[in-house]
């Protein structure tokens, strides 16, 4: 029986970790967590803000994709959209998600990334 979401995984590529540490920690506000030993050897960095968990494995073919991406859930989303463009990650407002305010953004390597909050 599925309980949750551990985590969503990405891909970037090789060479790419101190770009993605800036985008996640610097520009999202999450925080870099330790990959274990045997894992941190393959390369990438794994994030996390609350209970949002997201993985960026290192993949040598890398290709961002053009419509897969999590949807991220957060509060006050014209701040965080804000904070976002202030730090000069650019913000693509989509309002077609009847009872939602949300936006599109991508890291630095080309990852689509979508914030949502609900309508109340």
């Amino acid at each position: 029986m599925l309980t949750g979401v551990d985590h969503v995984q990405l891909a970037a590529p090789p060479g790419s970790e101190d770009r993605l540490r800036a985008y996640y920690v610097g520009v999202l506000g999450m925080a870099e967590i330790p990959k274990p030993p045997v894992l941190a050897a393959r390369g990438g960095c794994w994030f996390r803000a609350g209970a949002v968990q997201l993985h960026l494995g290192i993949e040598d073919d890398f290709r961002p994709a053009r419509k897969a991406h999590p949807g991220l859930r957060v509060t006050d989303i014209g701040t965080y959209a804000a904070r976002l463009q202030a730090r000069g990650a650019a913000v693509t407002w989509d309002a077609d998600l009847p009872g939602h305010r949300r936006f599109y953004s991508h890291d630095p390597v080309g990852n689509r990334l979508e914030f949502l909050e609900p309508v109340v």
